[in-house]
């Protein structure tokens, strides 16, 4: 694993944890609705906190080509967490300010993993670059595999080299039907004990699986705890909304935890869950988070 800080102005950190408090949101599913839009009154409980002086990140799984392209960009965030925890930007300037990428072996481990297990997969290149990626395509039908390059065609290209000779890489992400899924992460957590696999539900058809691996010190998790600390934030300070089992890191470290009314049964028996779902669960998790006694 190779992750890189970059070298930022002395200031660059002082004063942005205004309070000794956060508050980090998923993106898609939790504050994104599925037409692209979001509840008004989810943007102004983010509006509020900013205004009480509260840090306010997104975490999501998406690229940050994929994360400007959508209206992201307008959002009154302070700190992006993206790629799953690959990387943070703050969107005063969209420049990385970390990021991390797997080792060329680690790229070839998991691909010869995937491969072995007969998994379609993507190989994605390291930041700013990881919307762009390779593919190798095993199964005859995988038709969410198809729609995701096809959506990608401008970046997207056949893997003509050996993994090994890919060089490092943001993450590999392999796509399967629902009823192969659960068992295919399990497998390749046993296969790849030094990486971190993640287990999340397509954005494209709502129901296909997409197996996420990353370097065993990234996730949503894990990358908002190293930002809360240079922030000088407590776990205990800090509240996440999510809503899929891509957040269940999120949702374990974070001092507060919260579930959209449309999480996975399995996840609202967890964690608190919210009468809101996609749309209104925001605010009501921020409202709930306020008001308990012992504080922000």
């Amino acid at each position: 694993m190779m992750i890189v800080v970059e070298s930022l102005p002395g200031d660059f950190w002082s004063g942005r944890g205004r309070t000794e408090s956060m508050f980090i949101t998923d993106f898609d599913g939790t504050l994104r609705l599925p037409d692209g839009g979001y509840d008004q009154a989810d943007i102004a409980a983010l509006e509020e906190l900013g205004r009480a002086g509260v840090v306010r990140v997104i975490a999501t799984g998406r690229s940050l080509w994929s994360f400007q392209r959508s209206v992201g960009r307008e959002l009154p965030i302070d700190f992006l967490v993206f790629a799953s925890g690959a990387g943070v930007v703050r969107p005063d300037g969209w420049q990385p300010v970390r990021r991390a990428s797997l080792e060329p072996e680690e790229v070839a481990a998991a691909a010869e993993a995937l491969h072995a297990l007969e998994m379609d997969y993507m190989i994605q290149r390291p930041i700013p670059d990881e919307h762009h990626f390779v593919f190798r395509r095993i199964r005859e039908e995988n038709p969410d595999f198809t729609r995701r390059v096809d959506y990608y065609r401008k970046f997207a290209r056949p893997l003509e080299v050996a993994p090994a000779d890919f060089g490092p890489a943001a993450q590999l992400l392999a796509i399967a039907p629902p009823a192969d899924g659960v068992a295919v992460v399990e497998e390749l957590r046993v296969r790849l004990p030094g990486l971190n696999v993640i287990r999340t539900t397509s954005p494209l058809d709502n129901s296909s699986l997409w197996v996420e691996i990353f370097p065993g010190g990234v996730s949503k998790g894990r990358t908002t705890a190293w930002l809360a600390e240079r922030l000088g934030v407590g776990r205990e300070a800090t509240a996440f909304v999510g809503n899929d089992f891509n957040d269940l890191d999120i949702l374990d470290w974070a001092g507060t935890g919260f579930v959209v009314a449309n999480a996975p049964d399995e996840l609202k028996s967890r964690f608190r869950s919210l009468t809101s779902g996609n749309g209104g669960g925001v605010a009501e998790a921020v409202q709930r988070w306020r008001s308990q006694p012992e504080g922000r």
